[in-house]
């Protein structure tokens, strides 16, 4: 279990990280999700002891990391895959690590072929590719059976293969009674990997949440209507204060009203309604309304030409 009571971490003026307070509980991933900037890495990296806290507390299975007597079975972290001497070859830099903390050779060849690494474990990682450089900071996090596992974007680089195995990885240890807490910039592997989110915005934290109860709180009502009669079904529900949209031939995205509502009002009134089907929100959607004032960076067209807008910090 990671707990972090009011953690606080500042660079002179700016502050990064702002008395934030959550529980990363064992048993279930944990996504932690914020704009660049927001303070993810700066929060993770004081969880392992890598940076000092200006304020407050954090703890990883009852006590700070520096307390363990034997970090890497307590905790295994992935904050920066490039973290590794480049002339070591893949398999005696993870020896090395085992030999730190008596873990035997035999491990050291289990997470090897766990991580997809050995064909290139008496490479270089040097040579290595960004995927494999991923694998190589996974394996080494792997590498004492850790009670609690921090992974800092363990999907970028991989291909398709490499992201379903991380899922596939991540979810087998949660359903091990592992703490998992792991971020992440792709939304729809997010979606489909984590159990509950936190999400930071300019170093507070802006939600905590089940990612159910995260995404239909912060998301519209929206339901698909297909009917040949699309102009006097929109004259009807016009008077009920929605929002409508037309992007196809004889189909309606009806915003602010829910299905039954619809349903009754075509029947009232004799219009012939085929298809109601209410439009689930995305993750992307609900994490796009919870930081819309939480981004330093936005991005803006116009005339075809990109440009960058900065906000005050």
């Amino acid at each position: 279990m990671i707990e972090a009571r009011k953690l606080a971490k500042h660079y002179g003026e700016k502050t990064a990280v702002s008395e934030v307070s959550f529980t990363v509980k064992p048993g279930q991933v944990t996504g932690f999700l914020g704009p660049n900037g927001a303070g993810k890495s700066t929060t993770m990296r004081m969880i392992v002891g890598l940076d000092r806290p200006s304020s407050g507390d954090v703890t990883v299975n009852g006590k700070h990391y520096a307390e363990h007597k034997d970090p890497l079975h307590q905790v295994g972290a992935l904050l920066d895959a490039k973290a590794v001497h480049t002339s070591r070859t893949a398999y005696d830099h993870l020896r090395a690590m085992a030999a730190t903390h008596s873990i035997p050779l035999k491990r050291v060849h289990e997470v090897i072929e766990m991580t997809g690494l050995g064909a290139v474990a008496k490479k270089k990682a040097g040579g290595f590719s960004l995927g494999m450089g991923q694998r190589l900071g996974i394996a080494n996090a792997l590498l004492g059976d850790p009670q609690t596992l921090i992974l800092d974007e363990p999907v970028n680089g991989l291909d398709p293969e490499g992201v379903l195995w991380v899922r596939n990885l991540v979810k087998y240890l949660a359903g091990e009674g592992k703490t998992i807490f792991l971020s992440s910039h792709l939304m729809s592997e997010m979606a489909q990997t984590a159990d509950h989110l936190i999400v930071i915005g300019r170093g507070r934290i802006i939600a905590d949440a089940p990612i159910a109860e995260l995404i239909s709180g912060n998301s519209i009502q929206k339901v698909r209507v297909r009917t040949s009669q699309t102009a006097d079904l929109t004259r009807l529900l016009a008077s009920e204060g929605v929002t409508i949209g037309a992007n196809e031939p004889e189909t309606l995205e009806v915003t602010g009203l829910d299905s039954r509502r619809i349903a009754q009002i075509a029947l009232d009134n004799r219009v012939l309604v085929y298809e109601l089907a209410p439009l689930n929100a995305s993750l992307e959607e609900a994490y796009f309304d919870l930081t819309k004032d939480e981004v330093e960076y936005h991005s803006h067209v116009e005339s075809g030409e990109p440009t960058l807008i900065t906000e005050g910090k």
